[in-house]
């Protein structure tokens, strides 16, 4: 049922067009390309989650980046991001290869599943907070379906608020307050909820200025890994 559900969904957010401005950018930066990738064709669509539907892990990313999974097509593909990400997953055990470049390079998830807050990659990787609105149930869906998941991973704080976000809709917990963001750093929700992780997000910006290490990074993940 999870796995059918899932499927559903992921044609719902590829062709979801709730946010007509965020899909004429992604549209228009897919036409125009980087010079660098000028002989690709680009995805330019909503990107799809990614990922086991038994999984065990989520990961909750911010949002496609424009010339990396807008045009791949797949969460954290293509990018320095997801260079980082891949490799400390592949590290840990939840992926099959330390590289993502492309949906057809073979790699798998193992007990992971990687997911965004935003489906459609935004200008300045800063979306609005109608758009986050908008996608904000994809979200919440997944984590109904992905019933076996025991840890959430935030990258970044904009994650780490999306998340709790659907909590907080639900009752669950009375606000984001409570809930300190910090590198590597746990959240014990509820007995009955994963326990969630929060981690600076493997922008570009982050590991060029060493605000996140390769080591850090690993270190959540092994983090998440000794939970399960």
């Amino acid at each position: 049922m999870s796995r059918d559900s899932l499927k559903v969904l992921t044609r719902e957010v590829v062709e979801c067009q709730n946010c007509p401005e965020l899909r004429e950018y992604c549209v228009r930066v897919a036409r125009e390309k980087r010079r660098a990738y000028r002989d690709q064709e680009y995805w330019g669509r909503p990107v799809p989650s990614f990922g086991s539907a038994d999984a065990k892990l989520m990961i909750v990313g911010l949002a496609p980046g424009a010339h990396g999974a807008n045009r791949t097509g797949r969460m954290f593909t293509g990018d320095r991001s997801g260079e980082f990400l891949y490799r400390a997953l592949h590290e840990t055990g939840f992926a099959t290869q330390p590289t993502s470049i492309s949906r057809d390079d073979g790699l798998e998830l193992i007990d992971a599943y990687i997911t965004a807050a935003v489906r459609c990659a935004p200008p300045g990787n800063k979306p609005t907070r109608q758009e986050t609105l908008h996608c904000r149930p994809y979200l919440a869906r997944e984590i109904d379906l992905l019933t076996n998941v025991r840890v959430v991973v935030a990258l970044g704080k904009f994650g780490f608020d999306a998340y709790l976000s659907v909590l907080r809709e639900r009752g669950v917990i009375r606000s984001l307050a409570a809930f300190k963001f910090a590198h590597d750093r746990e959240h014990r929700i509820a007995l009955n909820l994963p326990v969630l992780i929060s981690s600076y997000h493997p922008s570009q910006q982050n590991t060029s200025t060493g605000k996140l290490t390769a080591k850090m990074l690993h270190a959540v993940f092994a983090h998440a890994r000794k939970l399960l």
